[in-house]
């Protein structure tokens, strides 16, 4: 039986968006394996060196795996970066947050509108990467010229229509990164709406949120 040039056309595009759908589920490691790199990088964050070199190692390992998936290469890049804290030596440092950095750079390259769907963690791909970026480029010297960008990879976090959707813990460590941003830029006001919404919201970090208001100045 003969097709129509129509039907041709959306029997194509049906099929497109069904790979599309494919290569999006395909881009993500196993939740348990990512939970467990997850919680490495957690710990790292929180200052435990040990679990700085695990996570870079791990999550370097997972993104060779996955090359296509941005979560996986940017929690890499952030972690390598963390390990220049871990050396007395200038050019391992230099040489940790420059790799670091530009496995960052590559993860936000690769985002496409593909990513504003859920890739790990629950979490909408596009601000996963955006957010682990802007934290980095926000920690690293200033002499490395990541400031800027890191306020615009922040802002555009949080005035993300995905924010909304996205789970409750994920948005309170944005919110949280953003009262600590707006309190080092001696913006009381703005600190202490993204305090409130955390407290409002009771996210996870509600408790370090209200220690966090009452120190905050009238």
């Amino acid at each position: 039986m003969n097709r129509s040039p129509l039907s041709c056309r959306v029997s194509q595009l049906a099929a497109s968006v069904f790979l599309v759908g494919l290569a999006s589920t395909a881009m993500a490691v196993p939740e348990p394996q990512f939970q467990s790199a997850f919680q490495e990088f957690v710990q790292a964050s929180a200052g435990d060196s040990s679990a700085i070199g695990r996570a870079a190692e791990v999550f370097s390992g997972l993104a060779r795996s996955e090359p296509a998936n941005p979560v996986l290469l940017a929690y890499a890049g952030a972690a390598t970066a963390m390990k220049a804290g871990t050396t007395w030596l200038p050019w391992k440092k230099m040489g940790f947050a420059e790799d670091g950095l530009a496995q960052l750079d590559k993860a936000l390259a690769l985002l496409t509108p593909a990513h504003d769907a859920t890739v790990q963690n629950g979490t909408p791909g596009v601000l996963e990467v955006k957010f682990v970026a802007a934290n980095t480029f926000l920690a690293v010297p200033g002499f490395m010229h990541r400031q800027e960008r890191g306020t615009k990879l922040l802002g555009e976090v949080l005035s993300s229509p995905l924010l909304a959707n996205a789970p409750l813990g994920f948005r309170g460590t944005v919110w949280l990164k953003a009262a600590q941003e707006a309190s080092k830029a001696r913006n009381t006001t703005e600190a202490k709406r993204y305090l409130d919404l955390i407290v409002q919201h009771q996210a996870p970090q509600a408790t370090q949120a209200q220690a966090l208001l009452k120190g905050l100045a009238p």
